[in-house]
């Protein structure tokens, strides 16, 4: 299973999900891979500690590798990092990926990404994809490269403004690049149950149809301090309420 977590929009929880659902399949014993192509390098930082250039080589210079005179042809490899949790492997991101970027999308290397982890499907069970706040060559490889999209959304009105158009271009790029990819769902985050907008919305959206997931993730202090510490909620407080709407997530994902 290949899941990319995506949305333009900045700031909606991309990484914090990815990470999370990532974390609680490997605790549940699935060999679980995390794949960050994000220039900022939140998933790298969250899960290692690493900023800047303690960064072990990653996703960029794979990219460099496809980009390098002579490659095509050859398998390409990426350095695969272990975590400091059981089952649970890391791809890098660093800065490096946005000057990778034009040139990259001037060679027209758009499935190289999906290579790279058909060539990974038989060492891991479950790999996440985290992706830019972007429609750009990072993020397009990852919608063709993947099974599955979760799109997060937080109840704001400018998300709900641009839901639409978001689930238009995945869909015109499933008609175009990859009729495997399914929207998996929307996934509902900081959500705040006494708030009356929030659950509005919720309502509206499904209404028309669209695909919110039952499981919604509350707003807490709890995501931060985890940010801070490098570690993901079911290590740094498994009991906690939103720890639990993780596992509830994941394990109705795996349903």
């Amino acid at each position: 299973m290949r899941r990319v977590v995506f949305n333009q929009k900045g700031g909606v929880g991309k990484s914090s999900i990815a990470c999370n659902l990532a974390a609680v399949s490997a605790a549940q014993g699935y060999r679980t891979l995390l794949i960050d192509l994000d220039a900022q390098g939140n998933s790298t930082h969250y899960l290692t500690g690493l900023t800047g250039d303690t960064v072990p080589l990653g996703i960029a210079d794979f990219f460099k590798q496809v980009l390098s005179p002579g490659a095509a042809g050859k398998k390409n490899r990426v350095a695969i990092q272990e975590t400091p949790y059981r089952n649970l492997h890391l791809i890098t991101a660093t800065a490096e990926l946005a000057e990778l970027q034009p040139k990259l999308e001037a060679k027209h290397k758009i499935n190289k990404l999906r290579r790279l982890l058909e060539d990974l499907d038989d060492e891991y069970e479950h790999i996440y994809v985290d992706t830019p706040p972007a429609l750009n060559f990072y993020t397009v490889s990852a919608l063709i490269a993947s099974d599955r999209c979760l799109i997060p959304f937080d109840c704001d009105s400018f998300s709900r403004q641009a839901l639409n158009g978001l689930l238009a271009e995945i869909d015109e790029l499933r008609e175009d690049h990859n009729e495997d990819l399914a929207v998996e769902g929307i996934v509902v985050n900081q959500f705040q149950p006494r708030a009356s907008l929030p659950q509005q919305m919720i309502e509206e959206m499904l209404a028309e149809g669209l695909p919110v997931l039952p499981v919604q993730l509350m707003s807490s202090i709890r995501m931060r301090e985890s940010h801070q510490a490098c570690m993901p909620l079911i290590h740094f407080d498994p009991r906690h309420k939103l720890t639990r709407q993780f596992v509830q997530l994941h394990d109705h994902l795996q349903a």
